[in-house]
Formats: structure tokens, sequence, C-alpha cells
């Protein structure tokens, strides 16, 4: 999981950068590179491509791509560190998904949690400089449908390589980019063709050791260490995009962090006496 934090960090600080872009060509070119990547990887490997479940990948590529737009989306609006930071609350969305589709409880300690990473959540929409609640409304939906994809991917398992579940997802996410950037095509320079070609590259590896992740380890014990990329994403937005953070944004994205770390510690503590905990 830290090797996809690393490589989602670098991808998320070109998303950033190349943001004059419309956000239909980042998802094409971010999408074009890992299936290229993929295909060619299954194809050496002697792989199917279409895996045996393709109903469950269909579905996690649909509610992948759903999430990717509305992440590059709203990057548009927002610093690319508090786009991140907010959209890792996903893995509080992933608990309360589980309460009503696997019958897990949530304990009352585990709300408190919750409010406490909410509350930076108001923190970071109420500092960040930009001041668009329209950029926070897109990245809290794209954290709602991160949280499907990770029930998702839990309920694929080990039934399918962890390529083939990429590989599913490039391919409807690149059609979906594709048609997109019919509408909204904006010709790159050499230099910005190399940087969003190379999205692909790192958003493939993060993609490919996310999903490795949560196949060999349950949803609600992987999903947290995701929040580490934020703090990847935090330094390259101040050393590289020379982007500022007040200390209120940065007391929201620790309450966020910290909740979610307070949540894993107390489900690892309780795990053997209430394994229904979510």
């Amino acid at each position: 999981m830290l090797l996809s934090t690393l490589s989602f960090a670098f991808m998320n600080a070109l998303v950033k950068y190349l943001v004059n872009y419309s956000t239909f060509q980042l998802v094409f070119f971010r999408s074009l590179g890992s299936l290229f990547i993929t295909y060619f990887f299954l194809k050496s490997r002697k792989i199917p491509q279409w895996g045996t479940h393709k109903k469950l990948l269909i579905y996690r590529g649909i509610v992948g791509v759903t999430s990717m737009v509305l992440f590059f989306w709203g990057v548009h609006y927002i610093s690319i560190g508090s786009a991140v930071t907010l959209r890792y609350v996903s893995p509080i969305f992933a608990g309360i998904l589980a309460v009503f589709f696997l019958a897990e409880v949530i304990k009352p300690l585990q709300w408190l949690f919750f409010v406490m990473a909410f509350s930076g959540v108001f923190l970071i929409k109420s500092y960040d400089p930009s001041g668009s609640n329209f950029g926070v409304f897109l990245v809290l939906l794209a954290a709602f449908f991160s949280a499907v994809v990770y029930i998702l991917i839990s309920k694929i398992g080990n039934q399918e390589h962890p390529v083939v579940v990429v590989h599913f997802f490039m391919l409807i996410a690149t059609a979906v980019g594709g048609v997109g950037s019919l509408f909204f095509w904006i010709s790159p320079s050499l230099d910005d063709f190399l940087l969003l070609s190379s999205m692909g590259v790192f958003g493939f590896f993060g993609q490919l050791f996310m999903t490795k992740a949560f196949q060999n380890a349950e949803a609600h014990m992987v999903a947290p260490f995701k929040y580490i990329e934020v703090l990847f994403t935090l330094g390259f937005g101040v050393l590289v995009l020379g982007e500022t953070y007040d200390f209120y944004q940065l007391l929201g994205t620790f309450l966020v962090i910290f909740g979610l770390v307070l949540n894993v510690w107390y489900k690892s503590r309780n795990k053997k006496n209430h394994p229904k905990v979510v």
C-alpha cells in the first residue's frame, strides 16, 4: 500500500500541474497509458484479459471511472492537498456501506472517530484558499464512489488476477475519457504530452499495488493506510506546485488522518472479541 500511495502522489501532482486540460482529457491520458501496460503484461503472461467474473469487473470499472472523473474535476477548483485529503474519507463511507450490505456493526466510539474526521473535512472546506464549495462537493462524491470500489475489490478477492482488475478499469476509463475528450480536446505540447502519458504509468503502479493490497487483506484494515498519500501529496504541492496551506487546513488534515488511524487501532484491538466491528 505504501508503494501505491507514492505512485498516486506523483500522479496527483501531475493532475494539478496539467489542470488547464479538461477533466476528460486527463482521464483519457491517465487511463490510456495504464491500458497499454496492462494489455502487454497480460498478453506476455498469457493471462486472459477478460477475466471470469465480468459483471463484477464491469461494475468496478464503471464505479472507478466515476470516482476518477469527479476527483479530476474537483482538482480544477481546490488545492491538490485538500482534494486528496477529502477524497480519502472514503474508508468512512466504506464502513457505513458495510453496515447496510455486509451486516457489520459500527461501535459508538467509532462514530466519535468519524465525527473527528469530518470535523477535519469542515476545516479544509472552510479554509481552502479557493473557497470552492463545488470543488469540495465533487471530491467528497468521488470519495463515496471510491468506497464502493473498495467493497467491489474485496468481493472480487483473489478470484481474478490483480492486473485483470486494473485492465478492466482502464479499458472502461479510456473509453469514457476518450469520448469526453472529443468535446473538450486541447492539443498538448511535446513536454505536456510526455507528462500526460506518464500519468498512466504512475496510475498503473498505484492501482496495481492498491488492488494487490485489497486482495490480500481486509478492506477496512488496508484502506486507512492510503492516507499516507496525503502527506506525500502535500509535500509535492508545497515543493513542486508552490501551494500554501495555513494552520487550519493542516489541522483539518491532521484530524481526518488521526480520526481514521484511531478507528483502525480500535478495530484491531477489538477484532478478536468483536469480529463484526466495521
